[in-house]
C-alpha cells in the first residue's frame, strides 16, 4: 500500500494564539503546527501561560453577567449569526484542519457542520429549560428549584476531533448563560482558533470566549483557578485522573469524557456483509483515532471465518491519500505517539500468536508523512496488548469466542466503558444483551452512538457526566433551590 498522489494546496502562513477579548496575543516565540501528511508544517501557534488564564478569567467576570440577563431567546439570536458565519466558512475552517490533523477534508468539512449543529441545538435546548415549584409538606411553603449557569466555565479538548468537541463545548456553556475559557489541543490549533475568530466577528461579545491553546501548565491553572466554577474535559483516561487530582483542590466540578476500547459483537444471526462494512468503518474512520472507534470484534466462531474475509475485503477499499484531496477517505495519523503504539500493539499480537491479516508490521506505506496502513489481525489472544489497551490508530483485532454468553462476559471484563456495538438479527436476544453491556452507549445494528437529542458519555474508568442531550445543557448549569413563606401565612402567624 502506497501512496500515489501529490501534496497540493497546503495552507501557508496561519498563526494562532492566545484569543482574549477578541484579540490575539503573539508576543514570544511561536511553535510550529505539522503537517501530518507532508512532514512539513501546516502553520505557527503562539503558547498561552497560566498568566493568560488570569486576564481572560477577569475579562469573562463583567462578560458573563451581561450575557445571562440577555436572557435565552437573544443568546439563541446571536448563537445563531455564529453558526452561520461558521457554516459559510465551512471550507477554509477544514482547509485547516484536514492539514494540521490529517483527517480527510470531506470528513473534516463534516466535524465543523456538526459542531455547528451543536451549538444550534444547545442554543434552542436552553429556551427549554425552565424551572418549577415543588410541593411542601409544610402549608405556606413554596419551594422553586431552577438551573442557573455556573458563571465560568473552563473547558479542554482533544486533538482527534479538534472542532467538533469544541464546538460542544463553548455551545453548551454559551448557551447555558456562562463564559467560558476554553484549552484547544496545541497539536491542532489553528482550526479552533479560526472558529473563535469566526464566532466573535459574528457578534459573540469577545470577552465571553476566550481561546488559550497551550500545555498542562494551562490545564492545569484552568482547572485550579478559584473563579473558573466548572471545568469540561475531554481527553485521555490517564489525564482524566490528572485532572481529577487538580480539580480536589478546589473541589471544582468536571465533567470527563474519556478513553474507551469500545467492543464491536457480531452474533451468528447477523447480515455478515453488513456488519463488516460497518466495522470496517468505525475502526479505521479518522484513522482509528477516534475514542469510540471498534478495538475489539468479538464474533461467535460460526460465523467468524466469514466475517473475517467481508472485513478483509473492506479494508483492502481503503486507499491512503493527501487530507486535502477531496478523493481521499484516510489520511495520516495525527502525531508520531499515534504511530508508535500502533506498531507496537500490532508486533505484540503476533508474537503472542495473532494472524496479521491486512496492512503491515512495520506500518509503512511509503509517504515522507506520518501515514499507516490500516491493520486487521485475527485469531488474537486475549493477553495481546491490543485487547486490553486503547491503541487509538487503525488497528483492529478480531477475536473468536464460542457464544454470546462469552462475547458479553468479554465485553465487559475491561474497567472502561464508553460505547459497544452489537450487530445482529435476534431483537429479543440483542435487546436483553445491550442491557447488560456496561457502557454508556451501545449501539444495536448502528456503527454511531452520536445523537444531538441523547446524551453522549461513559461508565467506569471513561468517565462520568454528559455531553449532548438535554443532558449535556444541564451539565453546564447548577440547580438552586429557594423556599420560602407566603406572605398571607406570615401574616396569619403573627
Amino acid at each position: 500500500m502506497t501512496i500515489t498522489t501529490s501534496f497540493i494546496n497546503r495552507p501557508r502562513g496561519v498563526i494562532a494564539g492566545p484569543l482574549i477579548d477578541g484579540v490575539t496575543d503573539r508576543t514570544g516565540r511561536p511553535t510550529a503546527v505539522d503537517d501530518p501528511a507532508t512532514g512539513g508544517t501546516a502553520g505557527e501557534v503562539f503558547l498561552a501561560t497560566g498568566a493568560h488564564v488570569d486576564r481572560a478569567v477577569a475579562i469573562a467576570r463583567p462578560a458573563q453577567r451581561e450575557w445571562v440577563a440577555l436572557g435565552s431567546r437573544e443568546r439563541q439570536r446571536i448563537l445563531a449569526d455564529c453558526t452561520r458565519v461558521i457554516r459559510t466558512n465551512v471550507d477554509a475552517i477544514a482547509t485547516l484542519l484536514a492539514a494540521e490533523q490529517g483527517k480527510p477534508i470531506v470528513d473534516s468539512r463534516k466535524e465543523i457542520l456538526f459542531g455547528a449543529e451543536v451549538i444550534d441545538f444547545y442554543a434552542a435546548e436552553a429556551i427549554r429549560m425552565v424551572g418549577e415549584i415543588r410541593q411542601s409538606a409544610t402549608p405556606g411553603i413554596r419551594s422553586v428549584v431552577d438551573r442557573v449557569p455556573f458563571g465560568i466555565v473552563g473547558a479542554i479538548t482533544p486533538w482527534n476531533y479538534p472542532v467538533d468537541l469544541w464546538c460542544w463545548k463553548v455551545g453548551g456553556a454559551l448557551a447555558a448563560g456562562n463564559a467560558v475559557i476554553i484549552k484547544p489541543p496545541v497539536e491542532t490549533p489553528l482550526s479552533c482558533h479560526r472558529t473563535a475568530e469566526l464566532m466573535i466577528e459574528a457578534g459573540l461579545p469577545p470577552g465571553l470566549l476566550a481561546n488559550l491553546p497551550g500545555g498542562v501548565d494551562v490545564a492545569t491553572a484552568l482547572i485550579d483557578h478559584p473563579d473558573v466554577a466548572m471545568v469540561s474535559i475531554t481527553a485521555s483516561t490517564a489525564t482524566g485522573k490528572a485532572a481529577m487530582a487538580t480539580a480536589a483542590r478546589t473541589l471544582t466540578p468536571l465533567v470527563l469524557e474519556l478513553g474507551g476500547h469500545a467492543p464491536f459483537i457480531v452474533t451468528r444471526t447477523a447480515d455478515i456483509d453488513g456488519a463488516a462494512a460497518a466495522a470496517c468503518r468505525r475502526s479505521f474512520s479518522n484513522m482509528g483515532q477516534i475514542c469510540v472507534a471498534v478495538n475489539r470484534i468479538l464474533v461467535e466462531e460460526p460465523v467468524a471465518d466469514e466475517f473475517v474475509a467481508a472485513l478483509s475485503a473492506y479494508v483492502d477499499l481503503i486507499e491512503p491519500g493527501d487530507p486535502l484531496d477531496p478523493a481521499t477517505l484516510f489520511g495520516p495519523v495525527t502525531t508520531d505517539a499515534v504511530r508508535t503504539t500502533a506498531h507496537a500493539h500490532t508486533t505484540q499480537a503476533i508474537g503472542v500468536g495473532a494472524r496479521l491479516i491486512r496492512g503491515s508490521a512495520d506500518l509503512g506505506v511509503g509517504a515522507p508523512g506520518r501515514f499507516v496502513s490500516p491493520v486487521l489481525l485475527d485469531d488474537v489472544p486475549r493477553t495481546a496488548t491490543v485487547v486490553n489497551n486503547e491503541t487509538f490508530g487503525p488497528v483492529v483485532a478480531v477475536r473468536r469466542v464460542p457464544d454470546l454468553d462469552a462475547a458479553l462476559e468479554e465485553a465487559n471484563s475491561l474497567p472502561v466503558g464508553l460505547v459497544a456495538y452489537l450487530y445482529g438479527a435476534d431483537v429479543t436476544r440483542l435487546w436483553s444483551v445491550a442491557e447488560q453491556l456496561e457502557f454508556g452507549m451501545i449501539g444495536v445494528n448502528v456503527n454511531d452512538t452520536t445523537e444531538l437529542q441523547a446524551p453522549f458519555g461513559g461508565w467506569k474508568l471513561s468517565g462520568f457526566g454528559s455531553e449532548l442531550g438535554r443532558e449535556g445543557l444541564a451539565s453546564y448549569t447548577r440547580t438552586r433551590h429557594i423556599r420560602m413563606l407566603m406572605p398571607t401565612y406570615e401574616r396569619d402567624a403573627r
